[in-house]
């Protein structure tokens, strides 16, 4: 049996954009994981590149950056706030629970861009 080749990107598109556009449908009070966001965009072995998208958008309010934790909960990018506290601050100001001083409850704040998002906005990114 042949493996299923990966979807490709298109040339014109930029897959940084992709993830902003993923991340901006989080919504306040959940949070997601690098890799269920590449997953979702198609490059499961990607959550590496995922979390560099996600280095320098902490600043930019339009992209909830704060709702992207490893995938078990752990606040990995808060050095990429404007303080360390940043990223768990705006987690508890939408009612964000944590487990542990820097790991949210995912069993309770979870979201999956596979599971929420239509199949048409998955389509719309992927080629």
């Amino acid at each position: 049996m042949r493996k299923s080749e990966p979807p490709t990107f298109s040339k014109n598109s930029d897959f940084y954009e992709k993830v902003y556009a993923v991340v901006k449908e989080i919504p306040p009070g959940k949070v997601t994981s690098y890799g269920l966001i590449a997953e979702f965009l198609g490059a499961k072995s990607s959550a590496r590149l995922v979390g560099y998208a996600m280095n320098g958008v902490g600043n930019r309010i339009e992209i909830p950056a704060h709702r992207v934790v490893n995938r078990i909960g752990l606040l990995t990018g808060k050095f990429h706030f404007e303080t360390p506290e940043t990223m768990k601050n705006r987690l508890l100001a939408e009612g964000v629970e944590f487990i542990d001083s820097d790991q949210v409850d995912m069993k309770k704040h979870g979201w999956s861009p596979s599971e929420m998002l239509p199949i048409a906005f998955r389509m719309s990114l992927i080629k």
